[in-house]
């Protein structure tokens, strides 16, 4: 299969033997600049756009009296645990709504061990769906950055029941920070299938580049504005 993110990646298929030792992204003099590429541009995104974050934290918080920050226990480079922080886009007893879903609903039951996605998620608050779309829940992640546990491009973030899921490839996933946007955000996003996110991941790692970091930043944009593969 082909990544449709052209010029930033040719081939996302990998055999057994690829899977071993992967690289560490980035060492030396590149992780001195890919880290201060991150906090350079996340720090002068908090500043400009902290307005809108008390905006949407306001929003959330008296649209139903929950938090308005979800924090949820993701792991980073080396499988290191840190709580990763989002605008919460799910109803209070979201837990609740995806376990009768799943026991009454053959298909969607399929569709969740399939990806960790549904397309109608019954969980997703009216202004969680625009938020998700627009990718304004992802914004609390620049703390994350700053903090040194994200990166502004890496690995999606997962969870402990999607280790096994990357397999051999978990090595790849944490050789590196993962990214607030990454080559699977534009390389379909939501539309693609799991075993092309780990690869998509795996590729990431093995062809690191800041220069293809900046690609994937400026294919970015326009997904964003979009909305393409967001559910």
């Amino acid at each position: 299969m082909s990544t449709v993110a052209d010029g930033v990646g040719e081939d996302v298929q990998w055999s057994s033997s690829q899977g071993s030792n992967p690289p560490r992204v980035p060492i030396g003099i590149n992780g001195i600049g890919k880290r201060a590429f991150d906090l350079v541009i996340s720090i002068t995104l908090l500043i400009f756009i902290s307005p809108l974050l008390l905006a949407i934290w306001c929003i959330i918080r008296f649209s139903d009296n929950g938090n308005a920050i979800f924090k949820q226990q993701r792991f980073g480079r080396d499988g290191r645990v840190f709580t990763c922080y989002k605008f919460r886009t799910m109803a209070s007893d979201a837990d609740q709504r995806l376990d009768e879903l799943l026991q009454t609903d053959e298909a969607a039951a399929r569709e969740w061990e399939s990806g960790q996605k549904l397309r109608n998620d019954p969980r997703i608050t009216r202004i969680g769906h625009f938020l998700r779309r627009s990718s304004l829940d992802e914004l609390p992640q620049l703390i994350n950055i700053i903090r040194g546990e994200m990166s502004i491009v890496g690995p999606r973030p997962i969870v402990h029941n999607e280790i096994a899921k990357y397999g051999e490839f978990y090595a790849y996933y944490t050789a590196a920070r993962p990214g607030v946007t990454g080559l699977w955000q534009v390389s379909g996003r939501n539309l693609t299938t799991y075993p092309q996110r780990v690869a998509l991941d795996a590729q990431y790692v093995r062809e690191w580049t800041l220069t293809k970091d900046i690609l994937i930043i400026l294919r970015t944009i326009p997904i964003i504005m979009t909305g393409q593969g967001a559910f």
